[in-house]
């Protein structure tokens, strides 16, 4: 079944090929200048630092849902073993076997396609077995430190947790926007806080995963005109789940990562950093969010950290 036209209008509309040039393998984090991470410095005011994470745990989010992305299994490879000799220093070695879109994480460029295409028009079939993405894998993302700003849905809606089947409009995010006292603009990561991530903390992650809130098809020329630089929020799927258009499956994806060139995190932890913001009463702060370099990778674990 092909994508309907209504897709290819909003792809054409915030598609960026060629933007950065016809080999840019970075997308909109371009829009992260020095200038943009000078100013993001000025947000810090008090240090407080909110952890952004999940735990990787063998029991995490993943339910065998998406096959092949299997939560962590961490494992001892040598306990006390004094590697020198009897006597000696000790040490204690750890090994992991994870999806890397397993828990909190950034999707990278080519981790979608649409019609045999990846980011700025190159060939799905550059990834490959072996090799991984031959084109735009997240160790190109480099650095991915920004001013952070919390759009917090769910608190701008008097909620503590969006229904399930939620579609976030540019209009939710608006009102988001007018409760956090700031305007979103060119370079910004935007973390969009729907509050389904409670029912992971919680110990449900079957109704964390299905039906989920997420955001709308319509808001990705949102952050095309505002010029956004990467977005995340606290759901497993993103967007919204079942998808708000019959048989239109990861449509958000396919429009953030192949026509804008533009990083999506998925299940990221904003209850503290909510509360955090609602007790300082300033939503915008210094966001790193480095990516781990997996050279050819499709995504990857992140540890983001919001410094206010």
């Amino acid at each position: 079944m092909s994508l309907p036209d209504e897709f290819h209008e909003i792809a054409k509309r915030v598609n960026n090929w060629g933007r950065w040039g016809t080999d840019d393998e970075r997308g909109t984090l371009n829009l992260i200048t020095d200038g943009v991470v000078r100013e993001a410095a000025g947000c810090v005011r008090t240090g407080r630092r909110v952890p952004l994470a999940l735990p990787l745990r063998q029991d995490g989010v993943q339910t065998g849902m998406i096959p092949g992305r299997v939560d962590p299994l961490h494992v001892m490879v040598q306990i006390n073993q004094e590697i020198f000799g009897p006597g000696t220093v000790a040490c204690s070695d750890d090994a992991v076997t994870m999806g890397l879109q397993a828990a909190t994480h950034w999707d990278a460029l080519p981790h979608v396609s649409h019609s045999g295409r990846l980011y700025n028009g190159r060939p799905a079939g550059t990834i490959t077995a072996h090799g991984g993405a031959g084109f735009a894998g997240i160790d190109k993302a480099e650095h991915i430190v920004s001013r952070g700003v919390l759009l917090d849905v769910a608190r701008a809606r008097g909620v503590e947790r969006l229904a399930g089947g939620h579609a976030v409009t540019p209009e939710d995010l608006e009102a988001a926007e007018e409760l956090a006292g700031t305007r979103v603009r060119a370079g910004d990561i935007v973390l969009v806080r729907t509050g389904q991530i409670r029912a992971c903390l919680a110990g449900d992650r079957h109704g964390y995963a299905h039906p989920s809130p997420g955001l709308s098809v319509r808001t990705p020329e949102w952050f095309h005109a505002r010029d956004v630089a990467a977005v995340a929020n606290d759901t497993l799927t993103f967007e919204v789940f079942p998808p708000e258009i019959d048989d239109l499956w990861l449509p958000v994806h396919a429009l953030h990562l192949v026509e804008m060139g533009m990083l999506q995190g998925q299940n990221w932890n904003l209850e503290k950093l909510s509360t955090a913001c609602g007790e300082e009463g300033r939503y915008a702060f210094l966001l790193s969010a480095m990516p781990e370099p997996f050279a050819g990778a499709t995504g990857t674990p992140v540890a983001p950290v919001a410094i206010l």
